[in-house]
């Protein structure tokens, strides 16, 4: 007796992915509001919707420095297995098609540190630059 087993296509809750990621690449909502240029209330709508509109669900990968279709097709058990298996290297999200390479993608982190340091750097100037002026 042939036992055939039928499997459902897996329906995929974008938001959900969106936020998973974002958390894992250690993003707070806010930050990533910031740089897609939307609000952080915005941020946590979109986080709740089972489907993003493609040009939106863009931006928002853009920020963070991955592909869409690493947010589309998050797996979270998928992406714990092959990280665990791939030494931190690589993680296969999709059906062993696509692999992308999570240790190699721009951390959105460091690009606000980076934005941080300047703008600190531009108020130091601006400090020293009213320090001699009232010197004078």
């Amino acid at each position: 007796m042939a036992t055939e087993t039928m499997e459902k296509p897996v329906k995929r809750h974008v938001g959900q992915n969106l936020q998973r990621v974002r958390v894992y690449l250690g993003v707070k909502q806010d930050a990533l509001a910031s740089e897609a240029g939307i609000s952080q209330q915005a941020i946590s709508k979109i986080e709740q919707q089972e489907e993003i509109e493609e040009g939106l669900l863009k931006q928002l990968a853009d920020a963070l420095g991955v592909s869409p279709e690493l947010i589309k097709n998050f797996d979270l058990e998928r992406a714990v297995y092959n990280i665990n298996h791939n030494n931190y290297r690589d993680a296969t999200i999709s059906d062993g098609a696509t692999t992308f390479a999570i240790a190699q993608q721009i951390n959105p982190v460091e690009k606000i540190v980076e934005l941080y340091e300047r703008l600190l750097k531009s108020e130091r100037e601006k400090i020293e630059i009213l320090m001699n002026a009232k010197q004078s």
